[in-house]
C-alpha cells in the first residue's frame, strides 16, 4: 500500500515539523481561550460590566469556535487540508490583534467571537493533517502532542499574566496582543507545508498525491486508489458510523463541560479564598494549569503503551473522583482547592483532553475525517458553553458545592460512555480502519 512509506524512519524529521506547526495552532487555542480568564479581573477594573456581559465575553470565543469547527471541518474535506490550514491562522493574527485595541466591551466580544471561529477551525484541520502524515505506531503520540500544546498555551497565558499585570490598566491589552504575535510566527512557517497525499488520493488526484509523496520520501511512489463508495457527511449518522459518532461527540462533550466550567472560573474561585490577592490567585491558577499540562504529557507517554481505551476510562474515573472529593468539602482552603483542582485537570487531560485529537481522526474515513472531527469539536463547544454559563448560575443559586456535584455527574456520564463505546485503535493503519467502514457500507447497500 502506497502510504506505508509514511511509516519510514527517514520521515521522522518531516513528520515532527508537521506536528510542531500544527501544535502551534493548538498552542494558540490554549493561549487565546485562557488569556481572557487571566485578563478578566483587569478588564472588570477598567470597564463596568454586568454579570451577563461577563459571561458573554468569557464565552464569545467558545461560541465562535462552535461555528468554526463545523464550518471549516466540512470545508477542509472539500477543498483540502493546506488551504484551510493557512487561512485559519490569518484569523488568529487579525482578530487577536483587534481584540487588543477594542474600545468597549461590545467590540471585545465581537472580535473574540471572530477569533473563536479560527480557534474552532484549527481543531479539525490540524488534527486531520497530523493524523494523515503520521507513522502508524506513533500516530497517537503525534496527535496527542497537539493537545499537550493546548495546555502549554494555557500555562503561558498565566505566565504572561503574571509578568504583564504590573504594567497597569492596559496590561490586559498587551496580554491579548501577544496572541497575535505568536500567531504571526506560526503562520510564517505553516505556508511551507504540503497538502495531505491521503486527501489528494481520496479526491482522485493521484498525480498530485504522487508528487507530494516523491517530495517528502525522495522516491517515486505508486498511489493505489481503491474503488470505494463515495463518502459524504451524512455517513456520520449511518448505521456503520453512528456508534463512533455518538462516542466521539459524547466523551468530548462531557470533558468540555467539566474542564471549561472549572478552568475558566479557576481565578474567580481561588480569589475568594486568597484574601483578595491577585498574585496568589494567578499563581494558584497557573499551578493548576501546569498540572493539567503534566496530565497531557503523562497521557502522551502512555497512549501507545496501554492503548486508547484504558487511558480514557482511567481519565474519567480520576476526574469524577476528584470532583466528588471537592464537593464533599464545605469549607475548602486555598491549598486544598489548588491540589484537588490540579488532580481533576490532570486526570481530565490525561485522557479526554488529548484523545479528542486522536479518536475523531482515527475512527472515520479520509473523505469525511475533518467533517467528523469538526462535528465532534462543535458538540464539545456546546459543552464548553454550557460549562461556562452554567457554573456561575449554579454558584449564584446554590453555591460552589452544587456546581461541583453537577460537574462530577458529567464526569460520571463520560466514564459510562467510555466504558460502553470506547474502541481500541492502537497500532491500526488508517486504511485498515477506512476499509471497515467501506465494507460495512457496501453490505448495507447490498442488503438495501
Amino acid at each position: 500500500m502506497s502510504f506505508e512509506y509514511l511509516d519510514s524512519p527517514k520521515l521522522k524529521k518531516f513528520q515532527r515539523k508537521v506536528t510542531l506547526l500544527s501544535a502551534g495552532g493548538t498552542f494558540l487555542d490554549g493561549y487565546d481561550l485562557t488569556i481572557i480568564a487571566v485578563a478578566m479581573p483587569l478588564i472588570l477594573n477598567q470597564w463596568e460590566i454586568t454579570p451577563i456581559m461577563q459571561g458573554l465575553l468569557t464565552s464569545s470565543a467558545v461560541i465562535g469556535s462552535f461555528i468554526g469547527a463545523m464550518w471549516f471541518g466540512n470545508l477542509t474535506d472539500k477543498y483540502g487540508r493546506k488551504a484551510m490550514y493557512v487561512i485559519d491562522l490569518l484569523a488568529f493574527v487579525i482578530f487577536a490583534a483587534l481584540t487588543a485595541f477594542s474600545q468597549n466591551v461590545w467590540q471585545l466580544i465581537i472580535f473574540r467571537f471572530l477569533l473563536g471561529i479560527g480557534i474552532g477551525a484549527d481543531y479539525p484541520i490540524s488534527a486531520t493533517l497530523v493524523s494523515e502524515f503520521s507513522p502508524t505506531k506513533q500516530r497517537g503520540q503525534h496527535s496527542t502532542s497537539l493537545a499537550a500544546m493546548w495546555f502549554v498555551g494555557a500555562v503561558v497565558a498565566y505566565i504572561v499574566g503574571i509578568v504583564l499585570a504590573p504594567l497597569g490598566q492596559n496590561a490586559w491589552r498587551y496580554m491579548l496582543l501577544i496572541g497575535a504575535v505568536f500567531a504571526l510566527i506560526v503562520f510564517y512557517f505553516r505556508v511551507t507545508l504540503p497538502e495531505s497525499p491521503r486527501w489528494l488520493a481520496a479526491k482522485g488526484r493521484d498525480a498530485e498525491a504522487k508528487e507530494v509523496m516523491r517530495k517528502i520520501t525522495g522516491m517515486e511512489v505508486e498511489i493505489a486508489i481503491p474503488n470505494k463508495p463515495k463518502q459524504k457527511i451524512g455517513d456520520l449518522f449511518s448505521k456503520s458510523l453512528l456508534r463512533r459518532t455518538f462516542f466521539v461527540c459524547g466523551f468530548w462533550f462531557c470533558y468540555a463541560v467539566a474542564y471549561y466550567g472549572i478552568s475558566m472560573y479557576t481565578p474567580t474561585i481561588l480569589k475568594t479564598v486568597a484574601n483578595g490577592s491577585q498574585m496568589m490567585t494567578y499563581i494558584g491558577s497557573g499551578t493548576i494549569s501546569l498540572l493539567g499540562l503534566l496530565g497531557a504529557v503523562v497521557g502522551l507517554t502512555l497512549i501507545e503503551k496501554i492503548g486508547r481505551r484504558p487511558l480514557i476510562i482511567l481519565s474519567f474515573s480520576g476526574l469524577t473522583l476528584s470532583l466528588i472529593v471537592l464537593a464533599l468539602n464545605p469549607v475548602p482552603t486555598l491549598l486544598f482547592l489548588v491540589i484537588l483542582f490540579s488532580f481533576a485537570v490532570l486526570f481530565a487531560n490525561m485522557g479526554g483532553g488529548i484523545l479528542n485529537f486522536v479518536y475523531p481522526t482515527e475512527l472515520f474515513p479520509t473523505g469525511i475525517r475533518a467533517s467528523a472531527s469538526g462535528l465532534a469539536t462543535s458538540v464539545s463547544r456546546v459543552g464548553s458553553i454550557l460549562g461556562i454559563l452554567v457554573f456561575p448560575n449554579l454558584v449564584a443559586a446554590w453555591g460552589n458545592r452544587a456546581a461541583l456535584w453537577f460537574f462530577a455527574a458529567i464526569g460520571l456520564l463520560g466514564l459510562l460512555i467510555s466504558l460502553w463505546l470506547a474502541p481500541e485503535t492502537k497500532g491500526r493503519k488508517l486504511e485498515e480502519l477506512n476499509n471497515e467502514f467501506a465494507s460495512s457500507l457496501s453490505n448495507q447497500t447490498l442488503m438495501g
